[in-house]
């Protein structure tokens, strides 16, 4: 019987595949995915892969195509049920199984859904998503006879992450706000087990979302965690994205974290226990996390965003924490290098049950810069890199140093100013900081005269609120 499949040329991205369900990404296509995967794992030599999937309406329909194309691989599937991300990656880990694939649509709208995907322990990413799609349509498939069995990892997982509490005397009152994403079950049960007082925000998982969209990035949807926060005069409140590989952090006044500001906390950790280490950031990064990894004895390391692509550098550096502004934050450190969430939380609370200060004295302690959040706006996919590349060639050509190791970073005597094309979306993303707010709005200027200059409206500045 032959096979041959042709996934939507918008599916198959940078980091993970990805599309609007029954327009762009249907059963075929997990189906196809199972197929061409499971013949990349046995080609490999491997014969196990472990299989999960998040909250989603969409999810379990995706799920059991992409399990039966495995099987017709020869493979045999460890099917963790539905639960994070993360714990589908501790699962490969734990079963030494020799890929994963996750069912998620991560923080995308509910009408989203994809595959995230590990081999060999690492990720799965760029030309090899590239060639999972050639497989699939030349129909270069293994075919076998495969296996399934069900594998119940969450008490494990949950006794692991738990396992790293590191705290002191000091309980803490804490708001978990779930998002109803896919995290729900697992989070009920660590919070279970973990010293203080826990207060559950939207833990049924509900592939609606309810409550609110499930991505801790966007400050409107940290308002009902917020205001929990306050009416509970909790001493912070933490939130995840649908799949909970990324994490929203909100001090006891209810002021919002942002990834930069949360990772100098925990590179100052690390670093009092690993001198010398390098603490990778991505190019949206604070100058101040580079500054402070320096200033705690660390080695700053900035690298471009995504998460495939960062946790392939830690893998290469050795490094012990990365991090990136969207929330992605991972441990090596006595844990497995993924992006992680719920452990990510544990490992904060260790932080902070063993300081004296609330969360809020030291994030009103860190070095003080003018910045805007990170700015996402519309530009074609056709046209997206194109823009960055005409700017670094204009900058380039005036004489202007820069970073082009992920879209264009220009630093002046003002601060510095970033614009990269996303690899999941149709946007650019721009951000810019500065020592104080005429410097910003110099940068800005400058910024919004490069974007017209290659024909592409600038964001609306006033609109987003600087941190």
């Amino acid at each position: 019987m032959t096979f041959s499949h042709r996934f939507d040329p918008s599916v198959l991205r940078e980091y993970d595949i990805r599309g609007i369900v029954g327009e762009t990404l249907r059963p075929a296509d997990a189906f196809a995915v199972g197929r061409a995967f499971g013949s990349l794992v046995a080609r490999a030599g491997g014969t196990r892969i472990a299989v999960g999937y998040d909250g989603r309406l969409s999810s379990p329909s995706l799920e059991m195509p992409l399990v039966e194309g495995l099987k017709q691989s020869g493979i045999t599937v460890l099917r963790i049920g539905r639960g994070p991300t993360p714990m589908l990656y501790y699962a490969a880990a734990r079963e030494a199984a020799d890929g994963a694939a996750m069912v998620t649509g991560s923080h995308n709208p509910p009408d989203h859904n994809g595959f995230k995907m590990v081999l060999g322990g690492k990720p799965f990413y760029g030309e090899a998503i590239r060639k999972l799609g050639r497989i699939a349509e030349t129909g270069t498939l293994v075919t076998a006879v495969g296996d399934e069995c069900r594998l119940d990892i969450t008490d494990s997982y949950v006794g692991r992450v738990v396992q790293d509490w590191d705290g002191g005397a000091r309980a803490l009152s804490v708001v978990w706000d779930n998002g109803n994403g896919a995290a729900g079950e697992v989070l009920e049960r660590l919070t279970g087990r973990l010293s203080g007082r826990h207060v559950l925000l939207n833990g049924t998982i509900d592939g609606h979302f309810p409550a609110h969209h499930p991505d801790p990035t966007v400050p409107k949807n940290l308002e009902q965690l917020i205001a929990e926060v306050r009416s509970q005069h909790a001493d912070l409140g933490i939130a995840f994205d649908g799949d909970a590989d990324r994490i929203g952090v909100v001090d006891d006044t209810g002021a919002i974290l942002f990834g930069d500001q949360l990772m100098v906390l925990l590179a100052r950790d690390v670093l009092s226990r690993n001198p010398g280490a390098t603490i990778i950031a991505d190019v949206k990064a604070s100058q101040v996390l580079f500054d402070e990894i320096t200033r705690a004895g660390g080695n700053a390391l900035m690298w471009r965003t995504g998460h495939s692509l960062i946790k392939a550098k830690m893998a290469e550096t050795g490094a012990p924490l990365a991090g990136e502004m969207s929330g992605h934050i991972f441990f090596a450190e006595r844990w497995y290098g993924f992006d992680d969430a719920l452990y990510v939380a544990v490992r904060l609370l260790g932080v902070l049950a063993r300081c004296a200060q609330p969360l809020s004295e030291l994030r009103a302690a860190l070095p003080k810069a003018v910045n805007t959040p990170e700015l996402r706006f519309a530009c074609p996919e056709e046209r997206k890199f194109a823009v960055v590349a005409e700017v670094a060639a204009r900058l380039k050509a005036r004489g202007t140093r820069l970073n082009d190791i992920d879209g264009v970073r220009v630093a002046t005597a003002d601060g510095w100013w970033l614009l990269r094309a996303s690899n999941t979306q149709a946007v650019l993303v721009a951000r810019a900081e500065a020592r104080d707010a005429a410097g910003l709005e110099r940068l800005k200027a400058v910024l919004v005269a490069e974007l017209a200059a290659s024909g592409v409206t600038a964001p609306d500045f006033a609109a987003a609120a600087a941190h």
